[in-house]
């Protein structure tokens, strides 16, 4: 379907951040073909008034686990151990496919609604997640999680089930995977070798939790002799690109050696302050150089999947900490919640920016929201102001999602039944 976007005011990449100007947009085949001037023969089968909004790129959640929005507040309030081990684990033991499935769309309807259109997933029930994006339109880039070693039943059947999920997704236009080793802790040193070796022969990045507590590093020194991050690298799991989830208990020379081997580390800055984790040292990581991303985690830990939220926690925690109100900028916050992320995901060719050739990845905001008035600078208020519910439509690979707050793809009422009955 050929699109345009009349008359929106646009957010675009400049030289020092971000730059805002009224432009249309002519979309063909998924991708933004022209920003301004129609192309030459362009006929618009649908268009759309973007008076009074702003088109931003799709925000891009970098680390998450989406089945577990069935989850959600049912283990809050308790320390970390006892959050995974005794609240969570259990309940996963005991979650089927089809509870993952509704429970994975339910999340994506929560990412939609507040203007994601990728998320990078750690899941355990193959097939579950993927049908899930397949059927409502979002992006994502996949990773089953894999846990155990290298000897038992358990982690090669959880690796031989990521190749499955691949080779039968694999070519799908709005789906990218990953090799996702939980953790150190839960992986012995051949199992992580083993999942390295398969990214290698795949082509695909890591995605894992690193020295997200105290006690995992800890533990991990006392094993190991190192830090969980100097371990990856020892490893060779830095060999390939990698996104590291968390990173809150890292040292100077975990930050200089996740930017040399240029891991990208998506901090998650709710579900740290909420599991009694801590602060990621986010200025301290950029000034070194990594490419920092967000993430929501789970709705188990967050509890909610909105990276407006998670944008605006991420700049006041770090200024609070640090005594420094220019410690992390709002233009900081929307670069790792877009082009930070696409670079992440190895999608910055495709996704996180507008310009013409990127995919049609769009969230369009309605500028007449109390909160967002007086326009006095729009960059800043989509991390100071914005909640995601001034999100009206959402385009995904050029195709309309949802449109003035409703799903195009998604039955919600069957969704919200079928959590209902299966999670209360």
């Amino acid at each position: 379907m050929n699109i345009q976007i009349q008359n929106p005011l646009v957010l675009l990449t400049a030289e020092n951040g971000f730059e805002l100007q009224v432009r249309d947009l002519y979309i063909e085949g998924g991708r933004i073909t022209a920003i301004g001037s129609a192309p030459e023969g362009f006929l618009a089968d649908r268009v759309l008034d973007g008076t009074d909004r702003l088109v931003i790129p799709g925000l891009i959640n970098c680390h998450t686990h989406n089945y577990m929005t069935g989850f959600r507040n049912l283990a809050d309030d308790v320390p970390f151990q006892e959050w995974l081990f005794e609240r969570v684990m259990p309940k996963e033991d005991r979650m089927s496919g089809e509870d993952a499935y509704w429970a994975a769309t339910l999340g994506i309807m929560e990412m939609l609604r507040s203007g994601t259109t990728c998320f990078h997933d750690m899941q355990m029930h193959i097939h579950q997640t993927s049908r899930a994006v397949a059927e409502s339109g979002i992006r994502a880039c996949i990773g089953r999680g894999l846990s155990g070693t290298a000897e038992d039943e358990g982690g090669t059947r959880r690796l031989r089930e990521a190749a499955e999920e691949i080779d039968r997704w694999q070519g799908h236009s709005r789906m990218t995977f990953a090799i996702a080793p939980h953790a150190p802790y839960t992986c012995d040193a051949a199992y992580l070798r083993a999942a390295a070796a398969e990214a290698v022969k795949r082509q695909l990045h890591l995605h894992i939790h690193l020295s997200e507590s105290r006690f995992e590093v800890e533990q991990m020194r006392a094993e190991t002799g190192m830090s969980p991050i100097a371990y990856a690298k020892f490893l060779g799991l830095f060999e390939v690109p990698a996104v590291a989830a968390h990173c809150v208990h890292v040292d100077e020379e975990d930050i200089r050696i996740l930017a040399d081997c240029g891991v990208s580390v998506a901090t998650n800055p709710a579900s740290n302050m909420k599991l009694g984790n801590g602060f990621a040292p986010v200025p301290k990581m950029l000034e070194a150089g990594v490419n920092l991303c967000i993430g929501t985690d789970g709705a188990a830990s967050n509890n909610a999947l909105n990276l407006f939220r998670e944008m605006g926690l991420l700049v006041l925690i770090h200024k609070g900490a640090a005594q420094s109100a220019v410690a992390v900028s709002a233009s900081e916050a929307l670069k790792m919640a877009t082009i930070n992320g696409a670079k992440a995901l190895g999608l910055e060719q495709e996704i996180g920016s507008i310009a013409a050739g990127m995919k049609a990845d769009l969230a369009l905001l309605d500028l007449n929201r109390p909160q967002l008035q007086p326009k006095n600078n729009l960059v800043s208020s989509l991390a100071y102001s914005a909640n995601g519910s001034e999100v009206e439509t959402v385009l995904v690979d050029g195709e309309i999602v949802m449109e003035k707050r409703r799903f195009t793809k998604i039955d919600e009422e069957r969704v919200l039944h079928e959590i209902r009955q299966r999670f209360t």
